[in-house]
């Protein structure tokens, strides 16, 4: 996880330079951190962004506790788990790494609500789609069958054109990360599925 320190840093280095009280934290991989419209689309929830490039959810839980330290917030966000399908690993690991998750969320922050922001079709990996769409479902159903304070938000289906395929113009011209188009539409369906 080394490769990770200089922005995780970089994170601790910001929560110092942040003029309110953050009450929405948004975690997760570069989809968070390169989210540039973030503070604007959620300036009533008092964000901050807590993404990191590249991070995998065995990063975000493995950095947890560290990166979360200066925050009493009213809700979290996650988006993570693309960048670990990617890196070759099987849905139900990355499964066994949002039940980590949890589990820290809770030893921190209680019964808070906590939200998961389901994996997003990119072009660029559609050949492995259906391990997205079954990692998706095993989290879904996790968080259902626990019936806590977690919420699962769907922009996987959003984020895709009538015949099924993902929408070219929601992502930007690596065909992995978004764009513009992309951010709005998970704006509004960030917004629509979370207790203010």
């Amino acid at each position: 996880m080394f490769w990770y320190e200089e922005e995780v840093k970089g994170l601790e280095r910001n929560s110092l330079k942040i003029g309110y009280a953050p009450e929405t934290l948004f975690y997760g991989s570069s989809s968070i951190r390169l989210w540039s419209t973030l503070y604007q689309d959620f300036a009533d929830l008092k964000p901050v962004n807590l993404g990191f490039g590249g991070s995998t959810l065995a990063a975000c839980v493995w950095f947890f506790d560290r990166i979360m330290m200066p925050y009493q917030p009213k809700r979290l966000i996650v988006y993570a788990g693309d960048n670990d399908l990617g890196d070759g690993r099987h849905p139900e690991e990355v499964l066994i790494f949002f039940q980590q998750l949890v589990v820290r969320a809770q030893e921190r922050f209680g019964d808070m609500p906590c939200y998961f922001v389901s994996l997003k079709p990119s072009p660029a990996r559609w050949s492995i789609a259906d391990s997205f769409k079954y990692t998706n479902n095993l989290i879904e159903n996790e968080i259902v069958k626990q019936q806590n304070n977690w919420r699962f938000i769907n922009i996987f289906k959003a984020m895709l054109d009538p015949s099924g395929k993902p929408q070219p113009d929601h992502f930007a011209d690596d065909a992995l990360h978004l764009s513009a188009k992309g951010y709005e539409v998970w704006k509004q369906v960030i917004r629509s599925s979370i207790s203010s």
